[in-house]
């Protein structure tokens, strides 16, 4: 039965209270565990009962049909609700789950969890290694940061571990603030022990002998289970000053971000970190060498560092065999928006836009047909139908104009407004700027007003023209991607759906 966030919020809480007061009324001794949600969101709350066979799924399964459903409960056997076998589930069984090899599986808060499925393995094997050796398998393994910039994980381990400081840092970016994202809430909500893994062998690989997790401010079930697993991991001997007899040292905390969205900016979220104002910092210095506190300081996103124990405990080739091309491995994919099945969908790379939207999406919940696509959060790219074929993959989506980012996908139907899209896009960019650079303080607030322009058809021909040159100076011109990137929804919405801004817009419309 989950505890994640997005069961509880349908009610998973209340579904448990009535399994345990029905058992209880009918004198059956049950063991009820609180475990991580599959990532089937349709189906929450979903019930699972353990049987030879293995686990058979019911859901989604509201406290008001625990008495009628109990029966079949007790013995998995069949009913309406029910949908056999879980693993056989085929949105699951369809998928390659590496970093959620046990989310959904296991107790988040059980170390003996963890360690019967493959936990610390990793860990246990880094510990037999040269920190030069950690870092060059995290090389050879291709992962790329998931968090948006897709730099190649190992190069910035390299550059931590070769630079000279006393003090060197470890920060998990986990200010996940993407609209249609929630790998990163997952992985520490139902397996907390892995970023708590990754992030040690991070330390161990670079020199590094203190963390820091900068969790969503809007998260407070993460910020709470992680906080529980430290302590857990630091009294067994996995976190602190001796890990696991080998004289190597490293400690974790766990910091509530400040609730703005330029602080999932690297550099932002240091200056928040540091007590400051989340303000972007220019560049150079790289954090690499210049992070936290003025230190060395290695910056991943939470499915970067948790993707680190699998390729550890299975070896570089194994996790570089998923994929294609230069994107390695596998990726969460956060399905939402307009579709009939919401959830995540962790996949090799390779797989098309088409494939997640109907195989596993199952279309459009409204039922008419899918207009666009925005792929990598709010500063993401609008992608029209045409383009659904487009492998999932850096390089492709990069010769779009368009991002993977975070994995977020969100889905709208034919009914969407994109001259309105376009619109939304610049004012948050102007609400959520840390206003240190003109393109993006002063561009995204012009933007806006132009967009509203054109959506009153005043000189629209010009006003196009205006904004197009706008979106150059904020992507050429911004300190950050907050402002660099707001172009990539606007243009798109532009390019692709031209008659959503007027008539003239065609007549506008470039490459």
């Amino acid at each position: 039965m989950p505890r994640d966030s997005a069961a509880l919020a349908l009610g998973a809480d209340e579904t448990a209270e009535a399994i345990v007061a029905e058992a209880q009324r009918r004198g059956v001794d049950i063991e009820l565990v609180r475990n991580g949600s599959r990532g089937l969101f349709w189906l929450e709350p979903l019930v699972e009962v353990q049987t030879p066979q293995g686990r058979v799924a019911y859901g989604p399964v509201e406290a008001d049909d625990v008495a009628a459903l109990f029966d079949a409960l007790i013995q998995g056997a069949e009913h309406k609700l029910g949908h056999g076998l879980t693993e056989e589930i085929p949105y699951l069984k369809n998928q390659e789950r590496l970093t959620f090899a046990r989310v959904g599986i296991t107790d988040p808060l059980s170390l003996a969890d963890y360690q019967a499925h493959e936990g610390f393995a990793g860990l246990k094997r880094a510990l037999t290694m040269t920190g030069t050796e950690i870092v060059q398998e995290v090389l050879d393994s291709g992962l790329r940061g998931r968090g948006g910039a897709a730099f190649p994980a190992g190069i910035k381990w390299r550059t931590v571990a070769q630079a000279q400081a006393a003090q060197k840092y470890v920060v998990c970016n986990a200010d996940e603030g993407d609209s249609g994202t929630y790998s990163d809430r997952m992985v520490m909500e139902d397996d907390p022990f892995m970023l708590i893994e990754g992030m040690t062998i991070a330390g161990i690989a670079v020199g590094a002998t203190r963390g820091y997790i900068y969790v969503r401010s809007e998260y407070p079930h993460s910020f709470d289970v992680l906080n529980q697993a430290i302590a857990i991991a630091e009294q067994a001997g996995f976190l602190g000053d001796d890990i696991l007899g080998s004289g190597k040292t490293f400690r974790l905390e766990v910091r509530k971000a400040a609730g703005a969205y330029v602080c999932g900016e690297e550099t932002a979220m240091l200056e928040s970190i540091e007590g400051k104002r989340g303000v972007v910092r220019a560049k150079p210095p790289l954090p690499a060498l210049s992070g936290l506190f003025g230190q060395p300081t290695v910056i991943n996103n939470v499915i970067s560092l948790a993707s680190v124990p699998v390729i550890l405990a299975r070896g570089a080739a194994f996790y570089a065999g998923y994929g294609m091309g230069r994107s390695k491995g596998t990726l969460p994919i956060q399905l939402a928006g307009n579709l009939k099945y919401g959830g995540l969908v962790e996949k090799a790379f390779g797989l098309t836009l088409r494939e997640l939207l109907h195989d596993f999406g199952g279309g459009s919940a409204s039922g008419r047909p899918i207009r666009a696509v925005q792929v990598g959060g709010p500063l993401g790219a609008y992608l029209p139908e045409s383009q659904f074929d487009t492998p999932l993959d850096y390089e492709a989506f990069a010769a779009l104009g368009a991002v993977v980012g975070h994995g977020g996908i969100v889905a709208f139907d034919d009914t969407v407004d994109m001259a309105e899209q376009a619109r939304y896009a610049m004012e948050f960019c102007a609400i959520e700027s840390c206003g240190k650079c003109t393109p993006c303080r002063i561009g995204s607030t012009r933007g806006v007003e132009v967009i509203q322009r054109i959506q009153q058809n005043e000189n629209r021909p010009q006003q196009i023209h205006l904004l197009r040159d706008l979106c150059d100076t904020m992507l050429h011109g911004s300190l950050c991607a907050m402002g660099g990137m707001t172009p990539y929804p606007v243009l798109s919405a532009l390019n692709h759906f031209p008659e959503d801004f007027g008539a003239d817009g065609a007549s506008e419309q470039q490459a």
